[in-house]
């Protein structure tokens, strides 16, 4: 029986060094191994409550033995030295046990720690997680609205983009029409010198200027001196102009009458240069209807006395150049017009 014991001693001595020895991370293994040594203690107490038992009994059994034959003192001194035996190895096994429970204590204060070192951790990360989310969350709100923006630029550049195309087809337009005027300009400045050509030099000149057809007549050509009646080969130079003008009808035509600065000195219904230019213009007028059908709407008739010199001189080959009679050939611009109102 008491080799038994020894045996199961030494086996929970032997186990309690091991379990000294568990790492933390096998914790809960050592807990386990900790359930089954406080199974086995409580075992050992059961055992050592039956052994204590046994001992009193033996110990007034003794007593009635030596009562009986004290040669069996022998024996009693034996188990004596024996239960104090047992008694040391409970008292190690006991030590063996508390310093397990306090390395256990240590391993779970270990563990712990480490937990709330983790838990630590694991919030500052969560902090810091939440943190970008909210970055994130704000960026991506930047975005979107810089997003809109771009959008809405993108839509703005689009429409600037349509509106310039629109206006740069205006333009080419516009610059279509300006070219096929100038090509008009041109033609009927070749068909008026062609119609014309007998009487250049005899004080008729045809000259292109901004855009117009100007044909310039001198006094000498069309009138004498003070008067508004055309001569016959002014007569001819008009009526030749006519035949150009009747079928070029888009081509609007002002007649303008110029005098020098020499004030009028005539009689009857003329009071002053004033009335000699408009006069004089409204005769050329009457010539190109009489001899055409030239539209009426096409022709104005105006008057502009000596106040538009060609040549501002104070002699008598400068006044010679400012008496004239200027027709003035200007294309319809129609298709300008409307192109310009609708912008």
């Amino acid at each position: 029986m008491q080799t038994k014991i020894i045996r199961i001693l030494v086996f929970v001595a032997l186990t309690g060094m091991i379990f000294s020895c568990v790492p933390a991370n096998k914790l809960q293994e050592v807990k386990e191994k900790k359930e089954r040594c406080e199974n086995e203690r409580d075992e050992l107490k059961s055992t050592n409550e039956e052994l204590t038992t046994q001992n009193n009994e033996l110990a007034e059994e003794n007593k009635n033995l030596k009562k009986i034959n004290k040669g069996l003192k022998q024996d009693t001194t034996i188990k004596g030295t024996s239960y104090r035996t047992l008694t040391v190895q409970y008292d190690k096994i006991n030590d063996l046990y508390n310093q397990l429970l306090e390395n256990t204590e240590k391993l779970r204060q270990g563990a712990d720690a480490e937990a709330k070192k983790t838990l630590a951790m694991l919030q500052e990360t969560r902090e810091e997680l939440q943190k970008q989310e909210d970055e994130l969350r704000a960026l991506e709100e930047r975005l979107n609205k810089e997003r809109a923006n771009l959008e809405a630029l993108r839509t703005e550049l689009q429409l600037k983009e349509a509106e310039i195309n629109r206006k740069n087809a205006q333009v080419a337009e516009l610059q279509s029409i300006l070219n096929r005027k100038d090509s008009v300009v041109n033609a009927l400045r070749d068909k008026v010198t062609d119609a014309l050509l007998n009487f250049e030099g005899e004080g008729l000149t045809v000259t292109k200027k901004n855009g117009k057809v100007y044909v310039s007549l001198e006094e000498k050509l069309l009138f004498a001196s003070g008067k508004w009646t055309v001569d016959p080969q002014g007569k001819q130079a008009i009526k030749k102009l006519a035949e150009v003008l009747e079928k070029n009808k888009d081509i609007n035509i002002m007649i303008e009458g110029h005098t020098d600065d020499v004030p009028y000195s005539g009689r009857g219904n003329i009071e002053d240069n004033w009335d000699l230019s408009v006069k004089r213009a409204t005769a050329i007028v009457k010539i190109l209807l009489d001899n055409s059908s030239i539209d009426p709407q096409r022709l104005i008739a105006a008057g502009r006395g000596e106040h538009m010199p060609v040549d501002p001189a104070d002699t008598s080959e400068a006044r010679r150049k400012n008496r004239r009679t200027e027709i003035i050939l200007t294309p319809k611009l129609g298709e300008l017009l409307e192109i310009l109102n609708a912008n």
